[in-house]
């Protein structure tokens, strides 16, 4: 019980903390629905996840879990277009929706066919049974939808208008490259999976040949592209809006993706000559060709 309620006590922290930075980096002027647009979409991204959590638990699901976060990254998105103080929207603001939506719109719906595919996501099946733990996770989400979003809120709520310049340029062809990664190396693991004769190995193929973990690489790289967008919107403690990509390549890197997926792949084939080799031969993260 005690544990219980130090979790509650710090799944309110976290939208305590964020809220706060919220209020740090927010633009003068810019309300959503006469609130402080920045503050309030960090109590939005944390608040819907509650909201999700609850039935979740009862249901001792995680199944909606991936899509509650791509859904809250919609609407967070599309309340930041509102948030404009009466100003028309800019070509930045359009762009930095527009590639947040496709994004999340890809992703979402594919983790959400895997999960309802396979039945479960293992990161689950201790944690789902706990409720302090489970409302925790379901917290986290809520700060890594607003911290991935941090850059783009700021641009799309910031009373600057820059146009479409050399940045955005450069940021849509980084977002374009991370994007691109990204998707293929997703639909490679999963033709991969789909195959009989795959069963019980490791993927070592297409992308997966160049890097362990591609699709975090191209994940970490696509919100690089958003925050090079951003940039020009950027002024005093709204520099803080480069928290975003350090914080997409800290928690997958160190945290929740890389470390989570090495540990199982050791567990599964940590014994297998051939997975050591592959190992030894494949960086982490960045994409290298094949060692010949």
């Amino acid at each position: 019980m005690q544990n219980t309620v130090l979790q509650i006590l710090t799944a309110l922290t976290l939208l305590l903390a964020l809220c706060g930075l919220a209020a740090v980096v927010a633009a003068p002027g810019a309300e959503l629905f006469g609130w402080p647009a920045l503050p309030a979409l960090a109590a939005l991204a944390i608040g819907l996840q509650w909201l999700v959590f609850l039935p979740c638990w009862l249901k001792q699901t995680e199944h909606f879990y991936d899509l509650t976060g791509s859904l809250t990254y919609l609407l967070v998105v599309w309340l930041a277009v509102l948030a404009t103080d009466g100003v028309a929207v800019d070509a930045r603001t359009w762009l930095l929706a527009a590639m947040v939506t496709v994004w999340a719109l890809r992703l979402g719906s594919f983790l959400f066919r895997r999960v309802r595919r396979s039945g479960k996501d293992g990161r689950f099946d201790e944690i789902k049974q706990d409720f302090g733990r489970f409302l925790i996770a379901w917290s986290l989400q809520g700060v890594w939808v607003f911290m991935t979003l941090l850059a783009a809120l700021i641009a799309m709520t910031s009373p600057q208008a820059p146009g479409l310049d050399f940045w955005a340029l450069i940021g849509a062809l980084i977002w374009l490259t991370g994007f691109a990664i990204e998707v293929v190396a997703d639909a490679q693991k999963s033709r991969f999976t789909a195959d009989p004769a795959n069963q019980g190995r490791f993927i070592n193929v297409g992308l997966w040949r160049w890097s362990r973990h591609p699709n975090y690489f191209g994940e970490i790289l696509l919100w690089i592209g958003v925050c090079v967008i951003a940039l020009p919107s950027f002024s005093g403690w709204q520099w803080l809006g480069l928290l975003s990509p350090a914080f997409v390549a800290v928690l997958i890197i160190k945290i929740s993706g890389v470390p989570m997926l090495e540990e199982r792949a050791e567990e599964k084939w940590g014994d297998d000559p051939e997975y050591q080799r592959y190992r030894e031969q494949t960086p982490v993260l960045m994409l290298r060709p094949p060692k010949s």
